[in-house]
């Protein structure tokens, strides 16, 4: 009798399991609900797109059946695709995070198969390219001799680093040029999100960027943006920065090199001029290794000044 009364009791736990499971459409469904309020497009497309991928090789399941062998079968499908190992990951990390914070929202607690999958991470990543100083400094000279909105762009990531979204998607509030110390203030913004927790900061600004900084201030009378072409929605439009300028550098950079490429060179510059690395980290905005760096509020802007007025 007790062991029919656990196995009624096992039954009705399956029951109730499959009741408030769902299938991984309706996963992105709660996921975008409750996480994608206040987040660009991008966010809700992401999701959609990489478990629809998922939905695509192994059905549209309960989350909680798809096994080991779908999770292998979706990664070999993606690298059969070709995609590269940082798109796998990032495509996982999506699957992942939709199915386990679903999961968690409906209260079912299981070992997500799409956790700890194997691939080769660095499959079909290409080195990155720095641009060399002489090209720098030639692009630069280009910049000032064209004046226009699109060069001040470039001018401002070639002295700073700055990730192009970052740069593209300033508020003129956003560049203090009246500081003793000229600087931009890297934040988030609505129309445009950071990276990572740790790319919020401030950066001198210097050379170029000081240039480019004084001469969107300038010009720039019309807008809140310090580039109104590239926010003129709801979104930052990286993308499209990204085709033009990079068109526009192709012949004075070296093959393979893009705006993202002076980003690689402000950390070789500030290396050789032996800039501590956790300074280097702090002007980048690039993760700091250690727990400890994680205390304080970092060097002050006059400490970061000094070092990048080396560079300029």
């Amino acid at each position: 009798m007790a062991q029919n009364g656990n196995a009624v009791a096992a039954g009705v736990a399956v029951a109730a399991s499959e009741t408030v499971s769902v299938k991984l459409s309706e996963a992105v469904a709660i996921y975008l609900k409750l996480k994608g309020q206040g987040r660009p497009v991008t966010f809700h497309r992401t999701a959609e797109r990489s478990c629809g991928y998922v939905i695509d090789v192994c059905g549209d399941k309960d989350i909680t059946s798809y096994t080991k062998a779908d999770a292998n079968a979706f990664r070999d499908n993606l690298i059969d695709r070709g995609l590269a190992g940082s798109s796998i990951t990032q495509v996982f990390g999506t699957v992942r995070s939709v199915i386990s914070f679903s999961a968690s929202e409906i209260g079912i607690e299981f070992t997500n198969p799409f956790g700890k999958v194997y691939y080769d991470r660095n499959a079909g990543v290409e080195g990155r390219v720095p641009v060399p100083i002489d090209a720098i400094r030639t692009i630069q000279t280009e910049c000032r001799k064209l004046d226009d909105d699109l060069r001040w762009l470039v001018a401002l990531v070639s002295d700073t680093g700055m990730r192009l979204a970052e740069a593209a998607g300033l508020m003129k509030d956003d560049i203090k040029l009246d500081d003793p110390i000229p600087h931009v203030v890297v934040q988030e913004h609505p129309w445009r999100r950071l990276k990572t927790s740790g790319s919020s900061r401030i950066v001198p600004l210097v050379g170029a960027s000081l240039w480019a900084a004084q001469r969107l201030h300038e010009s720039v009378t019309d807008s809140q943006f310090a580039f109104p072409r590239y926010n003129k929605g709801d979104q930052t439009n990286a993308n499209s920065a990204s085709a033009t300028l990079n068109k526009w550098l192709k012949p004075h950079v070296p093959q393979k090199g893009t705006m993202h490429s002076f980003r690689h060179s402000i950390r070789d510059r500030l290396r050789a001029i032996e800039c501590p690395a956790d300074i280097v980290d702090q002007i980048g905005g690039w993760q700091t290794e250690g727990v400890g760096q994680s205390y304080g509020s970092g060097y002050p802007l006059e400490v970061l000044e000094r070092w990048m007025s080396k560079i300029s």
